[in-house]
């Protein structure tokens, strides 16, 4: 029966998810635009439900595992650490939002990939961007399952690959239900992982005697020789996490964040001003209430789980909930980081789909996309009376086409599944690298493409070169540049890439951005050829 009761919340959640998904599936099959509908949602989300996606898709299994687990051992100075994901929302909601949206429409762009190309007005640069982001998506989709299927197992003595195929099946077949059904569950997730947060909170403050005597605990651990002080108190944990690797964390997981496709996609599919208004200081609440409360949940742990498990400092939370906690409110409290784990899943799969589906394909075969678009009352170029007439006469797209769309979302999750059956140590650390890798490749292409007139394809390609060369050199080689993170010296490279790959590309290649380019993405600038 103790087994038993955690599952009740857990499975009662799994059919709240595939429910959800069923209905907006079956509302997105009739939507006069399909692949706009299953990719973006139509472009008409609310504000809460953007922010919540937003916090739901960036918030992760390593936010409520991981991230708390590393605070648990370093004290406060994780907490400094993680304090810059406080911006993530506010920045890529204020910075991008707006910009991208406009153009999405002008451009009738489903995918970050999708406007690049209409950009740059090449394949080359579409295929790389969609491989890289199918690679690193992959990648990242099967550390996910990883961690989440060892906290489901590990909390209900479920063997991993059972749990692991009930839990990952569940996330992929309510993720091919589309943008909108992955948006709504997303905003389900994030309600849960609040709760989670606060009951988990809640047994550390009771259970470690209060605030007073949770802090007077970590005082008297893990001392400083040099300083006679406690690592846990001291903002650079004792040396631990030295000046760069703190500055390094306001453009890992701060500033960069505007490069992750995963996120840029939501900037592209609200309502109207006041929505993202409205989603700006909601996604920054609720980011900075769960990022920075579940670290500091991590630091005060050390309090109640006196000693390290046997699993690492990973084991630390999935530890307090399993012996902490009567077996139904554990079962309530694991959905948090159940649910981080699904959301950002869910998020990958779509994007997946849609880089395989629209990105690959359009960059591949222009022409039968353009023709599928236009079947799916997606065609771009015609003022409102002449779309409204040409839909009217333009084939509906097929039900083996939608089929396609779908499936190619479930055979993603499902190679990731079968990936994640034989979890390696290598899955871990290929991750990790997938996030930096993903900022250093789109950041420049992204900020630079949308707001420098002049950046050109050959800048494109020549920062993406030299952004993920030394992104990988300095991760492969352990290298560092004043103790900072790989991201630092890679995107110096990127940008300094950019500038010297567009005047090549402007002086000895000839390249000029179209006037009808630019017309589209700079049309309040006077035109020069």
């Amino acid at each position: 029966m103790q087994q038993i009761m955690p599952l009740v919340p857990i499975g009662l959640f799994f059919v709240v998810l595939l429910l959800v998904s069923y209905v907006v599936s079956y509302q997105a099959n009739r939507a006069t635009s399909f692949k706009k509908e299953y990719f973006l949602g139509s472009q008409n989300l609310g504000g809460v439900v953007l922010a919540m996606t937003l916090v739901a898709t960036y918030g992760s299994v390593s936010s409520f595992v991981s991230g708390p687990g590393v605070a648990w051992n370093l004290g406060l100075g994780w907490v400094v650490f993680a304090a810059p994901q406080i911006i993530t929302g506010f920045l890529i909601l204020g910075v991008v939002g707006k910009r991208l949206t406009i153009l999405a429409h002008r451009t009738e762009s489903l995918t970050v990939i999708d406007l690049l190309f209409e950009r740059f007005q090449s394949r080359l640069v579409a295929i790389l961007m969609a491989l890289m982001l199918i690679i690193f998506f992959l990648a990242m989709i099967v550390g996910q399952f990883i961690g989440g299927a060892q906290i489901f197992a590990g909390l209900t003595d479920i063997d991993y690959s059972l749990g692991l195929v009930i839990f990952a099946l569940v996330t992929v077949l309510y993720s091919s239900g589309g943008f909108r059904a992955v948006a709504i569950t997303d905003a389900i997730c994030a309600v849960l992982m609040l709760t989670g947060m606060f009951i988990l909170g809640y047994v550390i403050v009771r259970d470690g005697g209060g605030l007073a005597h949770i802090m007077q605990s970590l005082a008297e651990v893990n001392i400083d020789e040099a300083t006679g002080i406690s690592r846990n108190l001291e903002y650079n944990a004792g040396g631990a996490l030295p000046l760069g690797l703190l500055f390094s964390a306001w453009i890992l997981v701060g500033f960069a964040t505007v490069g992750l496709p995963q996120s840029l996609v939501r900037c592209m599919s609200y309502k109207s001003s006041r929505e993202l208004h409205k989603a700006m200081v909601i996604a920054t609440i609720i980011c900075g209430a769960l990022m920075i409360g579940m670290t500091m949940l991590g630091v005060f742990a050390r309090a109640v789980v006196t000693d390290l498990p046997k699993g690492g400092t990973d084991a630390v939370i999935p530890t307090l909930i399993a012996h902490k906690m009567h077996p139904l409110v554990a079962g309530v409290t694991i959905l948090g980081p159940l649910a981080a784990t699904m959301s950002t899943v869910s998020s990958l799969l779509i994007a997946s789909a849609s880089a395989i589906i629209r990105d690959l394909f359009k960059a591949l075969r222009p022409q039968t996309a353009a023709e599928s678009d236009a079947g799916s009352g997606a065609g771009a170029g015609a003022g409102a009376g002449a779309s409204a007439v040409a839909d009217a006469v333009k084939p509906a797209l097929s039900y083996h086409e939608k089929i396609i769309i779908k499936g190619t979302t479930l055979v993603m999750g499902l190679i990731a599944i079968t990936l994640a059956l034989f979890p390696l140590d290598i899955v871990v650390w290929v991750n990790l690298f997938a996030f930096g890798g993903l900022e250093s490749a789109f950041v420049w292409p992204v900020v630079l493409g949308l707001f420098w007139r002049k950046f050109n394809t050959c800048g494109v390609l020549t920062s993406l070169l030299a952004a993920l060369g030394v992104y990988t050199v300095c991760s492969v080689f352990k290298l560092s540049l004043l103790s900072c993170h790989a991201i630092v010296p890679s995107l110096i490279a990127g940008l300094i890439g950019a500038v010297i790959g567009t005047w090549l590309g402007a002086h000895v290649l000839g390249q000029r951005m179209p006037r009808r380019i630019h017309d589209i993405f700079f049309p309040h600038r006077p035109w020069t050829d």
